[in-house]
Parts: C-alpha cells; structure tokens; sequence
C-alpha cells in the first residue's frame, strides 16, 4: 500500500493533462481568506476519489480542483476562497506555469494519517494535531503498542511531536515532578516497558524508535517536531549505550556516551555531544537554542529556501507558502546546528546560523523534521491556553505542517532522462 506513494521522486515532473473544460482554483496567495482549511478541502476531495492537482510556486501553491457543486459548497462551509476556471483560463494557467519556475503535480489519493500521541493526550498538545482537526482531515491515533506491534502498516504518514524518545520524559522532573500529570506519565510509560518486556523505558523508547525507522524505510511517510526531531535520533543513535540521566527506573547515564554513539543509525544527525547531567534540561547540542538552558538562544526569522519545481518537486511542495519569512517559535528542540546535519539533509528553511526545517530520504521513504512547538505561539509553555487556529487561518507556520500532510498524495512520475 506505501510502495504505491513512496516512490515519489525527485525528478522533473510533466503538466498534468486537464482532466474536464473546467476548473475551480483555489488560490494560495494572500489573496485567500482561509489557507488552512484550503488543505482540508483539497484533501476530502482525494478522499472522495477525485482528482487534483498541486500548482508549486502559481500564486502561493494553489490547487486545481473538479468543478461541481460539492465541492462548491464545501468550499463555501469552510470559508475557502475559489475561482472558476474555464477551458481558455487553463490554457492561460498552464502555459505560465511551463515557461516559469512552477509545475502541476497530479494529487491522486488521500493519505491515511496517524497521530503518535499518549493516551491521556489532549488536541492541544500538539500543533499538527490542532491544524488537522482545523483543517478538517482526519486522522487516528498510535502509541507505542500500535509501534512495536506493527501497527505503522496501516497509515501511509504518521506524526511524532513532543515525545522524548530517550526515556528521561523530556527531563521535567526538574520543574514538574511533583504534579499528578507527570507522575501519571511516569507509570503509564514504566508500565508500558513491563508490558513490552523491557528493562526500563529507555530500552522501551529506543525499541519505538527502530520500529518508526524500520516504517520509514519501507516507504513510510514521517514529519516530526519539537523534541522528536532529536530524540528519536539519539535514541537511534544509542542503541547499547546509556544515554538516560538517572531518574525513577533509570541509571546513571554513561559518561562516555557521545563517544560510543553510532550516528550510521541516525537518519539527520551526527557527531552530538549527548547532555547527560539530569540537571540541565536539554538533550544534547544538536538544538542550536538550548531554550531551557542558561545559554539559549533569543528567537528572529527563519526563510524559506525557493527550489526548483520542475527538478525538486518534493521540497517545492514542503516549502510552499504566501510568505517566504516567518517569524521563529520555541520548542524543547527549535533549531538545528549546521555542524550536526548529515551531508544528504536537504536544509528546506533556516535561520541566521542553523537550520529550522529538514528533509531527507531513507531507503523507500522520507523524514522531515520541522524545529519548535507552535507556530503562533513563540514562547509556549506548559499550561498555556492552546492556540485558536480560527484566529490564524492564514498562518504560514501552520501551512508548512500542512504541506507536509498533502506532499504524499502525489502521484509517481517518472524522471523525464
């Protein structure tokens, strides 16, 4: 079923052939009233069978949909703008497209999301669950029995946030350990290593974590934020090592972890000093912003890196947006250091001295890691209100989530050479 997605290269891709005489635009600029739930309507019109198509770099990433009267009045209900298009606008549309840096990606079929989320999880925890439930697309959720029982089989795209995949539950032990929803998370998770036949939750995380590199290898879709961006890394990178400050059912970590580290494991990093004193709240100096640290970094702006459409269709469709700088936000992981990225990342955004947003490739499928928590909320922290996405509906943050959402319903081209 992913072997059908997963071979999206990243080659030239053809104009589509049209389809019908006629066609509603919904156009990506600034222009539109509701960038956000733009998606959602894209996506239930593959969810119903039709067509698409994805217009890279035409007024903002616009898309090409059937005209007829459902989709019309759903467009309608979520408040999206649309434009007819006739048979003389198409041929206006396309031949602009094929003499500029743009490209018409066929959209074939909706992906099967899920959500890797804690039972006890609320939506607001997590922006890609806040921009799915916004947008209107569905999606199921996983944890770490539907992981290790190869349950990632049945969705073509799966969503890592927060989780610390190093087992030291994002070390608020330091700040929270007192309170019920910690102590909670604690059992739930020792639990869990028990169920599973493990000797500790590190050992248990580190055994999610391959299952998750395992899917991506098999043509598995994966967008990470925040703290899973390097956590899932280390604990990639540590298997047979004692990375886990000593906290509950955990030991002392190794003093001479970073150096045993085998970074061939990790799909986006290398070479990261691992941080083992339980008392400094960061995982290791791939986060170039350190943002629980006396050495953070304030937040700027990060920019949009602009790719060729027609050659490097996959991280045009990642970075599509109305604006090409955006305002940074903060996260247990928010930035990348540059002397950390593996040479085959593919840097999609950045700011002034690191990276914010990733792509790569590992084996049939893909990886994108995407830095911070909450795209309009810069500063967010534990027990603030969650963020109202009908207040930003035209958020460009929370676009680039979306992208990632949609990029895997294109369809298999072929490379033109």
């Amino acid at each position: 079923m992913r072997g059908r997605i997963a071979g999206l290269v990243l080659g030239s891709i053809l104009a589509a052939t049209p389809l019908s005489a006629q066609w509603i635009l919904v156009p990506m600029d600034p222009g539109q009233d509701n960038h956000l739930r733009a998606y959602g309507l894209t996506y239930s019109v593959l969810e119903r069978g039709e067509k698409a198509e994805w217009l890279l770099n035409y007024r903002g990433g616009s898309f090409l949909l059937p005209d007829n009267a459902q989709v019309r009045r759903e467009a309608a209900l979520r408040g999206v703008s649309i434009e007819s298009m006739d048979a003389s606008g198409e041929a206006r549309m396309r031949a602009t497209i094929q003499s500029n840096n743009m490209e018409a990606v066929p959209l074939e079929r909706a992906p099967k999301v899920a959500i890797y989320t804690p039972p006890n999880s609320e939506i607001w925890d997590d922006a890609v669950t806040m921009a799915l439930e916004y947008a209107g697309i569905p999606y199921e959720t996983i944890w770490d029995p539907d992981v290790l029982g190869d349950g990632l089989s049945d969705y073509e795209w799966i969503h890592l946030h927060h989780e610390d995949f190093t087992g030291q539950y994002s070390k608020f032990f330091l700040t929270y350990g007192a309170t019920a929803w910690f102590q909670d998370e604690v059992s739930r998770s020792q639990a869990m290593a028990r169920q599973g036949g493990f000797a500790d939750v590190p050992a248990l995380k580190k055994g999610v974590a391959e299952a998750i590199r395992t899917y991506i290898e098999g043509g598995g879709f994966l967008f990470a934020m925040c703290s899973a961006t390097e956590t899932l890394e280390l604990a990639l990178a540590a298997a047979g090592v004692d990375i886990a400050a000593a906290y509950s059912d955990g030991t002392p970590a190794d003093p001479d972890a970073s150096a045993k580290m085998d970074w061939s494991r990790a799909m986006a990093f290398t070479g990261a000093e691992v941080q083992i004193s339980p008392s400094v709240s960061a995982f290791s100096d791939i986060d170039a912003h350190q943002v629980n640290t006396p050495w953070r970094q304030e937040l700027g702006v990060y920019t949009l890196f602009e790719f060729s459409a027609k050659f490097d269709p996959v991280p045009s469709m990642l970075t599509q947006n109305h604006v090409a700088v955006l305002p940074d936000f903060y996260g247990l992981t928010t930035s990348f250091r540059d002397d950390r990225l593996k040479s085959a990342d593919i840097v999609l955004a950045r700011e002034a001295g690191w990276a914010k947003y990733l792509h790569g490739n590992l084996g049939e499928g893909t990886w994108t890691y995407f830095g911070g928590h909450d795209p309009e909320d810069p500063e967010h922290q534990i027990g603030d209100p969650p963020t109202d996405l009908s207040l930003h509906p035209n958020s460009p943050g929370y676009r680039l989530i979306l992208n990632n959402v949609l990029f895997p319903a294109a369809k298999k081209q072929t490379l033109k050479t």
